[in-house]
Parts: structure tokens; C-alpha cells; sequence
């Protein structure tokens, strides 16, 4: 496990204010390791939990690696109990395959919404002829196969300049949900591109690359703007829209707005310092999530009410079993009304 102190968002003092009156403040003393892998980019918000966490419990020691949502899943579903991680942080939605293997080793588990992140497509700074691309140009680009290797051949008018691509890699979750929605499939790619599963990474690929084309979540483009140039995406209809707060909470940003999600081990909460750590997160979640060094988008307060409400329950499954889900919002999959 690749587990890593507070890292990008450098939390610390910034936080502590969130502490002051906080609902889930915990009275008994707890003490015991809550174990966390998965995403990157849901990375920044468990860190900031787990930072804030260990003002109120300082015997608790939340463990959080980065490894992708499908690595982190991986660990999530090991085959010796002993070794599986308590809570996995997701940028999509389970797997039809990790969803078996959950069935198979006997692993219920709470799936927990808990932000909007947008898929952030970024070039160069010094790029003046971009602004946006099509989802058909993306495809074209990204695609199994894709011979566009030069800008020119993007589209007519665009210079002769090598493309160099930078994106998450296959252990990914922003990978799989970029694949299933811009190419079709989840992790159909070109394998010709710069992969990594650490956005920072990333950052500094397409920032270093006057030819540079990445993606990443918003977030790191939002802690790195001034090194980077943000690109809107035309879904077809002729009407570019970038990502901000506003776009991919009211899903207009398409297809490249996202919930982002914790999958927590159904027998992990009989352990007080997990069942503990976890009811700080979501007492505490809008604070964290929109904070200036985290920089997410927060759900709705009837959506944190419903997560706490299925962690109170212990309500396990996933509302994403069946196609096109990710077509939907989270008021209809989780049955909440309201927006």
C-alpha cells in the first residue's frame, strides 16, 4: 500500500476550524487502525478526514494509500481476510467483476456517495489554438489503435505539433469511468500515452510538454491553474461547457461529471474506531469537501442525510448493477427526493 501523509491539499491549521462544534465528535476513546486504499482522486478528502480525525482521536491511525480505484479494490477483496483494507475510495462506480468477487468471498460492503468531481481535459499553457474538443475528437484520440499523433490531424487548422498524452493508469478509476464514457468501453485506450495513477504526476507531464493532452479530476487542475490551460468539451450539440461547481453538479458538464464514492467492509464497522472515523466523515463531509485546499463539489445535505442513513442501517449493495447508470442521477439511484 502506497500510504501517504496529507500530501497535495496541505491540510493542517487550515482545517482545524472544521473541528469546532463538530456533530460527530466522538466521547470514548478509541484507538485501533482504520485502513483505506483506492482513488486519487478521492485521495484528498479521506486525507483531509483522517487528519481532522486524529485531532479528536489521536490513538486512531487512519492509513490511506493511493493505488487507484481498482487497485484499491483490489486490496478491498483479497482473498485473506486479514490482509483486505476497511474502506476503499472509489471515482467510479463498483465493477460488474468486483461486484462478483465481493459475492464469491462473501464481502458485503456500504457504498457511500460523498462529492462531485468533474474529469478535468488540459493542455499546454502556452496551447493558443485550443480552447475545446468534441467527445467524437476525444474519441478519435483516445480510442484503441488511434494513429493521432500530431495536432494537425485533430483538426483542421491546428498546427503541426507532436500530441503527447498524459492520463490515469489502468488501476485508475477516473481511467475506467474517461474509457467507458468518451470511447465507449471502460479501459479500451491506446496504450501509447503517459499513465500514472498519482494525479501530481500528471500535472507535471502536460505543465513540462507544449504539446501536452492529459485528464485528471478537477481538483488538481484547480490547485495547478496557473500552470495549466483547461479545456471545454462540446458533447455534440455545438456548445462547449468547462467544468466548475456549477456544471458538473447540475450535470451539464457531460459526459464528464461524477460522483465520487467510499465503499466501506460491512464487518469492518463492528470495529468502533472504523464506524467511528467514518461517522466523522459524513458529519462532517461538506465542510471538507468544499474547502479551498480540497476543492471538490459537496452533495446536497438529503444526500448526506441518506449516506448517513445507510451507514446508521449498514445498508449494503451498490445501486450500480445494471447498464447506463452512470446516465442517472444520484436522486434517482438512491431514491432521494429533492435536488
Amino acid at each position: 500500500m502506497r500510504a501517504r501523509g496529507i500530501g497535495p491539499v496541505a491540510l493542517g491549521v487550515g482545517l482545524g476550524w472544521l473541528l469546532c462544534g463538530s456533530a460527530a465528535a466522538q466521547k470514548a476513546e478509541l484507538s485501533g487502525t482504520v485502513k483505506v486504499d483506492g482513488s486519487s482522486t478521492v485521495y484528498p478528502i479521506t486525507a483531509a478526514a483522517a487528519e481532522l480525525y486524529r485531532k479528536e482521536q489521536p490513538q486512531v491511525h487512519v492509513v490511506v494509500g493511493i493505488s487507484g480505484t481498482g487497485g484499491g479494490f483490489k486490496k478491498f477483496l483479497e482473498d485473506n481476510p486479514k490482509l483486505r483494507t476497511d474502506v476503499n475510495d472509489g471515482s467510479r462506480p463498483i465493477r460488474a467483476t468486483e461486484l462478483e468477487r465481493a459475492t464469491k468471498l462473501g464481502v458485503e460492503f456500504v457504498e457511500l456517495p460523498i462529492g462531485y468531481d468533474g474529469i478535468a481535459v488540459v493542455v499546454h499553457p502556452s496551447n493558443q489554438f485550443c480552447d475545446h474538443l468534441t467527445v467524437a475528437e476525444l474519441k478519435r484520440i483516445w480510442e484503441p489503435g488511434s494513429k493521432i499523433n500530431n495536432w494537425k490531424d485533430v483538426r483542421a487548422g491546428f498546427p503541426d505539433l507532436p500530441l503527447k498524452l498524459y492520463g490515469p493508469g489502468m488501476d485508475s478509476g477516473t481511467f475506467d469511468y474517461f474509457t467507458e464514457v468518451i470511447v465507449g468501453q471502460a479501459q479500451a485506450c491506446r496504450s501509447d500515452f503517459m499513465p500514472s495513477e498519482d494525479d501530481n504526476v500528471l500535472v507535471k507531464g502536460v505543465e513540462g510538454d507544449a504539446g501536452s493532452l492529459g485528464y485528471f479530476g478537477l481538483s488538481y487542475y484547480k490547485a495547478n491553474q496557473a500552470r495549466l490551460k483547461l479545456l471545454g468539451i462540446d458533447n455534440g450539440d455545438g456548445q462547449p461547457v468547462k467544468p466548475d461547481s456549477q456544471t458538473v453538479r447540475t450535470l451539464k458538464y457531460r459526459p464528464l461529471a461524477r460522483p465520487l464514492f467510499l465503499y466501506v467492509n460491512k464487518a469492518a464497522l463492528a470495529r468502533p474506531e472504523v464506524k467511528g472515523f467514518l461517522e466523522f466523515y459524513l458529519g462532517n463531509a461538506r465542510k471538507i469537501v468544499e474547502h479551498p485546499r480540497v476543492r471538490y463539489i459537496a452533495l446536497s445535505d438529503r444526500l448526506y442525510g441518506m449516506a448517513r442513513e445507510r451507514l446508521t442501517r449498514g445498508t449494503t449493495g451498490t445501486v450500480y448493477a445494471t447498464p447506463d447508470t452512470h446516465k442517472k442521477s444520484l436522486y434517482e439511484l438512491y431514491g432521494v427526493e429533492g435536488r
